[in-house]
């Protein structure tokens, strides 16, 4: 999402590059584009000049140690006061009450009901029972929509399609919430216009009646500064208490993350890329702020590992990397655990320096599947000793998998080195680092 902006931000810091000091005519340089950065980013105008200029301020109030260049320095204070713009730190959701009620508000077409299903998986995942109820009474395709997510998750879900009541919905679903012992209540509601008056009032309905410990604002990000200004109206009437940006994945240019928490003063608590249930994350704005400016986020790309690798699978790799016994069925099980972890080209950008170095090269899923396909059509007895497979059964190989043999020898290479790697890092104690930055 952030990619121009952290172009146009590079190209800013280069302003300052091999200067000796910062002075006022070279800051004044420097954050002049950085204000332009931002702008084009889609990033109010009032919002951008207000940031821009308490980054000048502390630019030039501030001594450049020798061991740091002016670049570096001005980088910092970028990067704290985007931090500061987006909220300083992750605010959790409220889990008060019994259930514990969190109501769902938003656009048409924000994505609310599979934000919804997300939400009811991260609850479920932390050992909560969940219970999701349909009150979007208007979209004919919400009900089902909501069942087949949570068939798919294996949560329950509350619906009344007769009824077109959605507070009497509602209602009810609270009651079978607390009937049945569920510690999680997630209202899945209309999407509504801001201008459209009914709707509005049956939103603050459904507050009123079910008094939720949490009620969040669904926004698509790629609706940009609009995004801000339906923010402003939604919270006038419900007084939500955080927002929720989905669709990060989509080409948007990202303003409205930037400015949307300084303008409506409530707190961004989640995001969301892509359709995968697992594909959502707390929002913790100093990781932001650091993916943002090129420096990667190595602590929720370790989170993510912590979440899809298996505790015992774990040890299980770590013992045969140091018998020097790694084999492809063992490479086929990390490929399937790195995909629980979320989009590729989003893994990538957390990695401090290997981001911005590859932001111009489409990586996607689709680049793991030709892997995929290969190993799967080798043998047992392949898999395990990759050395016996000759030219005939490479020919097999490629014929199964609907590659070519140069494709083939080209993954051969490739583990044989991975596997050389892998050896002398256990050598050195790197199979244990590996392991424990792995959380294990």
């Amino acid at each position: 999402m952030f990619d121009n902006l952290s172009v146009k931000l590079d190209r800013a810091f280069k302003n300052l590059k091999g200067q000796g000091s910062i002075t006022e005519i070279n800051v004044a340089t420097t954050v002049k584009e950085i204000r332009r950065a931002l702008v084009d980013a889609d990033v109010n105008y009032k919002v951008a000049k207000e940031v821009t200029d308490t980054i000048r301020e502390e630019a030039l109030g501030r001594d450049v140690l020798i061991s740091v260049s002016p670049g570096q320095l001005l980088t910092k204070i970028v990067s704290e006061e985007l931090t500061k713009l987006m909220g300083d730190e992750n605010v959790p959701v409220n889990m008060d009450g019994n259930p514990n009620t969190i109501l769902i508000s938003g656009l048409q077409g924000s994505g609310k009901t599979t934000f919804s299903g997300k939400l009811a998986a991260n609850f479920k995942k932390q050992g909560r029972t969940v219970l999701l109820a349909a009150c979007d009474i208007y979209r004919p395709a919400a009900i089902d929509q909501l069942k087949v997510l949570g068939e798919q998750i294996g949560v329950e879900v509350y619906a009344e399609p007769d009824n077109k009541d959605a507070v009497k919905i509602a209602k009810n679903a609270l009651k079978y919430a607390k009937d049945n012992g569920k510690r999680s209540l997630i209202i899945d509601t209309a999407g509504r216009l801001a201008v459209d008056e009914q709707m509005m009032g049956e939103i603050e309905d459904l507050k009123k009646a079910l008094n939720p410990a949490e009620t969040l604002f669904v926004v698509d990000a790629m609706t940009g500064q609009d995004a801000v200004n339906t923010a402003k109206t939604f919270n006038e009437r419900l007084n939500f208490d955080g927002v929720v940006l989905t669709k990060l994945d989509g080409d948007t240019r990202g303003g409205a993350a930037l400015s949307i928490r300084k303008e409506v003063e409530k707190p961004i608590k989640f995001i969301s890329t892509g359709e995968k249930m697992e594909a959502l994350d707390l929002f913790h704005p100093d990781r932001m702020a650091s993916r943002i400016l090129g420096m990667g986020d190595v602590v929720s790309l370790v989170e993510k590992a912590q979440d899809a690798f298996d505790e015992e699978e774990s040890r299980r790799i770590n013992k045969k990397i140091k018998q020097n016994k790694f084999d492809f069925d063992d490479f086929l099980k990390q490929m399937e655990q790195m995909k629980k972890m979320g989009n590729m080209k989003d893994l990538i950008g957390m990695i401090p320096g290997v981001g911005k170095a590859m932001k111009d090269i489409d990586i996607d899923d689709d680049t793991l599947v030709p892997i995929e396909s290969m190993i799967k059509s080798m043998s047992p007895k392949e898999r395990s000793n990759p050395e016996v497979i000759n030219g005939s059964r490479k020919i097999r190989i490629a014929n199964g998998s609907g590659t070519s043999v140069q494709e083939v020898n080209q993954l051969l290479k490739q583990f044989e080195q991975m596997r050389k790697m892998m050896k002398s890092m256990n050598k050195v104690g790197g199979a244990k680092a590996l392991s424990g930055l792995l959380g294990r």
